[in-house]
């Protein structure tokens, strides 16, 4: 079992989000007052594509793992820096199958729906970290590590020291595809 070791949230269109003591989940919006909050979807480049797509991007978690590994390469990352709402110990987020539920606390529920897929924003932050956080497989394949993004199907309050438990989709399992 895993735990939420912070959580944040922004009203603007902002790289970093700021930490609070508690954010509250909506069930089919995302994280209630953060700029991605929306049935559809909210972030700049996805609005200008399509802006009536539905939004798979309505909380995104990180796993403080990553900061760890970037601490050791010379990044100081600090959780809401690079711009996820709920950042996690203990889970490997990166290797769940879409459709993972994970229940946060003692009511909120939500959906994996895939990877995020890090822009050039992350140099702006920090130059170098993209080359980190994205990388290149044995094939030549993408391989994104910026954390995971999902929907909300349960709402509730989500605090840091809450624990996170993994309920697995049947299978057979869909690994995770950006979204």
């Amino acid at each position: 079992m895993g735990v939420v070791t912070a959580v944040s949230r922004s009203k603007e269109y902002t790289f970093t989000k700021p930490v609070q003591p508690s954010i509250t989940l909506l069930a089919g919006l995302g994280v209630e007052g953060d700029v991605h909050q929306g049935v559809t979807v909210k972030h700049r480049s996805r609005v200008a594509q399509d802006p009536t797509q539905p939004n798979l991007r309505q909380v995104h978690l990180m796993h403080s793992e990553l900061f760890d590994e970037l601490r050791d390469k010379g990044f100081a990352v600090e959780p809401g820096e690079i711009g996820e709402n709920v950042t996690t110990r203990g889970i490997d987020l990166l290797g769940l199958p879409t459709g993972t539920l994970l229940h946060l606390g003692s009511e909120a529920v939500i959906e994996v729906t895939g990877l995020r897929n890090p822009c050039l924003q992350i140099d702006g932050f920090s130059k170098g970290l993209l080359k980190e956080v994205v990388g290149k497989g044995p094939g030549g394949e993408l391989i994104r590590r910026a954390g995971i993004m999902s929907v909300v199907l349960v709402g509730g309050v989500v605090r840091p020291g809450d624990e996170i438990g993994v309920e697995l989709p049947p299978g057979p399992h869909r690994p995770l595809e950006k979204v």
